[in-house]
C-alpha cells in the first residue's frame, strides 16, 4: 500500500438546505460563481495536482451531477437511496479510489492563493500522521460564522477549539472507516480518533477562504475573485 495520495474525493451529495431557493431545482455545486460552477472551482485545483483518478460523490439531484460532470472524464459514486455523509460517502466510494491516503475536497468553498491540495502534499508525513487538515484562520475566512474548529500546537498538531476554520481540504488515511458501524457518518468520527492518538495534524492557509454555503457568499467570492478583498 502506498503511503503517497494519489487519488481525490469531492463531496457533492448534500442537499444545500442554507441556500434555500437557490437549491431548490439544482445542487448546490452546479450554483455559479463568476459564471463557473462551484464544482468546476473545486475540480480546477484537483486537476492541477494531475491524480489518478477523481472521484465526485452524488445523491441530491444525481442527474444533474451525472450529466455535468460525466463529460468531464470523473468517476461518479452516486449515493442511493440514502446521503452517506462524509464518512461514509468516503468508505463508499474506496473502491474507485483505491488503497492509501486520499485527498478530500468539498465543493463549496472559494480558494484565493495558493492550491491547497499542493500545499497538502508537501507537507504530507505519513510516519506522524494519520491525517493532515487545510484549516483557515478565522481572519481570513470570508462569509464563515464562529470562532474556528481546531487548535494548532507548534508541531502542527490539532486539537478542537476556536482559532482555526477547517477549509473543507485535507488529505486522510482511510483504514480507520471500516471499525466505524454505521452506514452514515461524519469523518469527524474518524478525526476524533485520531486527535487521541495525537495524529491529526493541519496546516494554516497563507491565502484568502470563502465558504459558498449560503446565499451571501456567492457575493462575496466573486468579489474575492475579482480583487476586491485584500
Amino acid at each position: 500500500m502506498t503511503n503517497t495520495p494519489n487519488a481525490i474525493m469531492l463531496f457533492a451529495a448534500g442537499f444545500g438546505t442554507r441556500m434555500g431557493a437557490l437549491t431548490r431545482d439544482r445542487p448546490k455545486p452546479l450554483i455559479e460563481v463568476e459564471g463557473v460552477a462551484l464544482v468546476d472551482h473545486a475540480l480546477a485545483l484537483a486537476k492541477d495536482i494531475a491524480p489518478a483518478s477523481i472521484v465526485v460523490n452524488t445523491h441530491y439531484h444525481a442527474d444533474q451531477m451525472a450529466r455535468h460532470l460525466e463529460p468531464q472524464g470523473v468517476t461518479l459514486s452516486q449515493e442511493h437511496p440514502d446521503i452517506l455523509d462524509t464518512g461514509g460517502g468516503l468508505r463508499a466510494a474506496l473502491p474507485l479510489l483505491g488503497d492509501g491516503p486520499v485527498f478530500t475536497m468539498n465543493t463549496d468553498a472559494i480558494w484565493s492563493g495558493p492550491n491547497p491540495l499542493r500545499l497538502l502534499s508537501a507537507a504530507w508525513d505519513p510516519a506522524q500522521m494519520d491525517a493532515l487538515l487545510m484549516c483557515v484562520p478565522t481572519a481570513s475566512a470570508l462569509d464563515h460564522a464562529g470562532p474556528g474548529d481546531f487548535t494548532m500546537d507548534p508541531k502542527g498538531r490539532l486539537n478542537r477549539g476556536p482559532g482555526l476554520v477547517y477549509g473543507g481540504a485535507q488529505i486522510i488515511k482511510t483504514e480507520g472507516l471500516a471499525e466505524i458501524p454505521e452506514l452514515a457518518f461524519s469523518l469527524n468520527r474518524l478525526w476524533d480518533a485520531m486527535e487521541r492518538n495525537g495524529r491529526l495534524f493541519g496546516l494554516s492557509y497563507p491565502g484568502t477562504w470563502c465558504d459558498v454555503g449560503h446565499p451571501g457568499g456567492i457575493r462575496t467570492a466573486e468579489a474575492l475573485l475579482g480583487g476586491d478583498h485584500v
